[in-house]
């Protein structure tokens, strides 16, 4: 192998693999991305087994050929390099020779045939969604994901396709986070809903934040793909069931609420400072056009701050942690947040005002 490319489009290529490749070394060959240089492009391939990543920019290709070497260091070494030319050549027992200008490196790789395959896919069952669609979905459901690994089903966001469009759940069984969005046209059968992995989510995240228009995404077999242009993410879906979460959404809640997004978030954040660090649990006190918002904590001290608001109804004092109510005003855009409530022992639910389409449950808090 050996090829002539321009920094710029090798780094921006080896760039999306930094996240991917194996860094725990349970595999040592996993900490490796494959080179593969043929006809005027050179792909880059990159899997932890669980995520997996192609993708390809045209090149000079003065001799074709395949070469495995870390990725951390082809990513420092060429970061460092000056904009321009950069030529790669495989040398003897696959190393890999970087050269430009003066400076010449050869760093250790190993042969292609040792590298995991790359898991293959049918090009017919392909949906398309805009970019920021898609993106938008996982930003408001992403930080519901659990984080306790015995309970690997809620590990990642559950995602379906119907014919009323896309949805998207995730939960901690502490709150819940749903949202749906229409697309123009299905191509795909629909299927019953999987579950995508956190860490797939966030790749995810990673190419649709540099991409404009629309992408492409299908589920086959135990893998979601996704395909922007030149670039192939295929995700290992988690296997398991998923929970009936239609039956933690509460329904003819009789407190509702309209709130200014933005005080309310300042005022939550400030108030929050000193609540317990552990339980972040601050306590609201609803009673007409006002809410008081208080934390307490013996080792910190204690706050409060009071803001008015648009409701009616009668007096009622609940407790939720800070940072659930905090994730989901971040992740709203809308000016006005309609929160409804029960009582003081049951699940609150929130909503960007007049949108149907997001929903989040959080369950409440003694205080």
């Amino acid at each position: 192998m050996n090829i002539d490319i321009e920094k710029k489009e090798l780094l921006n290529l080896i760039g999306k693999t930094q996240n991917i490749v194996e860094k725990r070394n349970t595999m040592p060959v996993l900490v490796n991305i494959l080179l593969d240089a043929d006809l005027k492009r050179l792909k880059v391939f990159a899997t932890d087994l669980e995520v997996s990543l192609t993708d390809e920019v045209e090149a000079k290709i003065n001799q074709p050929g395949k070469v495995a070497v870390s990725a951390r260091n082809l990513f420092e070494i060429i970061k460092r390099l000056s904009d321009g030319p950069i030529n790669l050549t495989k040398k003897e027992n696959n190393w890999l020779q970087i050269k430009q200008g003066k400076y010449l490196s050869k760093i250790v790789g190993v042969s292609s045939d040792d590298y995991p395959v790359f898991p293959t896919y049918s090009p017919q069952a392909f949906n398309k969604i805009g970019a920021a669609t898609f993106l938008e979905m996982i930003d408001k459901t992403i930080f519901s994901v659990s984080s306790d690994e015995t309970r690997y089903h809620l590990n990642g966001v559950f995602f379906e396709i119907s014919q009323e469009g896309l949805r998207m759940v995730a939960t901690d069984g502490h709150r819940m986070s749903l949202i749906n969005k229409q697309i123009s046209q299905l191509n795909s059968p629909i299927q019953q809903g999987v579950i995508i992995p956190r860490k797939g989510l966030h790749e995810i995240k990673k190419i649709l934040e540099s991409f404009q228009s629309d992408v492409e995404i299908a589920i086959e077999g135990s893998q979601f793909i996704l395909k922007a242009n030149s670039t192939i993410l295929m995700i290992r879906l988690i296997e398991g069931k998923y929970p009936n979460y239609q039956q933690f959404i509460p329904t003819k809640l009789p407190l509702k609420m309209s709130l200014p997004r933005q005080t309310f978030l300042q005022s939550l954040e400030r108030v929050a400072l000193l609540a317990n660090q552990k339980s972040k649990a601050v306590q609201f006190s609803f009673s007409q056009g006002k809410v008081e918002i208080s934390s307490s904590n013996p080792e910190l001290g204690d706050a409060k701050e009071e803001m008015e608001i648009d409701y009616k109804g009668q007096e009622i004092k609940i407790g939720f942690n800070a940072r659930y109510i905090t994730d989901v005003l971040v992740s709203m855009k809308q000016d006005i947040v309609d929160i409804e409530l029960n009582d003081q022992l049951s699940p609150g639910l929130l909503r960007p005002h007049g949108d149907q389409q997001y929903t989040c449950v959080i369950m409440p808090m003694r205080i």
